[in-house]
């Protein structure tokens, strides 16, 4: 099976968890009376959302390259990641914004009917499917090297969040009754701001990956360390590294010796392309810009080196 049928698989078995999900919890909110548990349903729609988004947008990351996209369609799949983070923080918000009116209210002397046990039964459903498909979708994603299915594992754990802050505040409820009814809504503010903090961890990197950030540090050092092992291949320079969808980028300048024939020069390039893909993968993009070694540089003046 090849990597975007695996993909449309697994964010397949996803939807089928999130419609199902989705009808459940507007039940349970409903016939519950929890804004609680409503919020939560609207998590697990916004989850389904994103699962239509990113079987639309894999399948245009996995066409080739074409006259139009000289470096394929990758950033695509990136996009995706993109549009699932940005409609979490939609989601968080909403949830926020709705358990705050709730708590306002409430401070203003109305009453909050408790919530029914039936919501809180969903809410503990809803976190072991969740946990279980967080599990799932994040294995498929690291194996697939799959940016938006990563991305959507998160959700689905943000989801499980969401439930256990939701279970809280409707037991908290049930048990204690009464005023203490005002749980559930302040349940659903605390589940928002927690969204939040995931939604930011998968827009980070999407943001960094659309405008060409460089890659870490720490993989820059190893570009240079493998360069650097090549015999005869000296200076390493003007590396400049980024993200191409699930392939990696890189462009540097190396010296040599300026009296080698052609076909040695082309013979030491080929072999730093070769070691950097069996570290990096075999789709990685690899240019190599050759300058001869001089006569002042071989008597000791250089230019910098390693210039990222």
């Amino acid at each position: 099976m090849d990597r975007e049928r695996q993909i449309y698989k697994v964010t397949l078995v996803g939807s089928a968890g999130n419609v199902l999900l989705v009808i459940a919890k507007f039940i349970a909110g409903i016939l519950g009376h929890s804004s609680a548990m409503i919020a939560d349903a609207v998590h697990s729609l916004s989850d389904f959302a994103t699962d239509i988004v990113v079987l639309v947008f894999v399948g245009i990351s996995a066409r080739p390259q074409d006259p139009t996209h000289d470096y394929g369609h990758g950033k695509f799949e990136t996009l995706a990641s993109l549009f699932i983070s940005l409609a979490l923080v939609a989601a968080a918000i909403g949830i926020i914004v709705s358990g705050a009116l709730k708590f306002a209210s409430w401070l203003n002397g109305e009453d909050i009917t408790p919530p029914h046990t039936l919501a809180l039964w969903v809410a503990l459903l809803s976190i072991a499917i969740k946990e279980l498909m967080f599990k799932y979708t994040a294995a498929n994603g690291r194996k697939l090297f799959s940016t938006a299915l990563t991305a959507n594992a998160w959700h689905h754990r943000s989801d499980a969040l969401s439930s256990i802050g939701a279970a809280i505040g409707i037991g908290g409820s049930i048990l204690l009754g009464g005023r203490w009814a005002v749980l559930d809504p302040l349940a659903s503010i605390v589940v928002g701001a927690m969204l939040l903090g995931v939604a930011w961890k998968i827009l980070r990197p999407s943001l960094g990956e659309l405008t060409d950030e460089s890659l870490s540090e720490e993989t820059e050092k190893d570009i240079l360390d493998i360069i650097h092992s090549c015999d005869g291949v000296s200076e390493p320079h003007n590396l400049r590294t980024r993200k191409v969808g699930k392939r990696v980028a890189i462009e540097a300048h190396i010296r040599m010796d300026g009296s080698l024939p052609l076909v040695e020069a082309h013979e030491l390039t080929s072999q730093i392309e070769r070691r950097l893909k069996e570290r990096f993968g075999a789709d990685t993009l690899v240019t190599i810009h050759m300058e001869p070694v001089t006569k002042e540089l071989q008597h000791g003046t250089k230019s910098h080196t390693a210039t990222q």
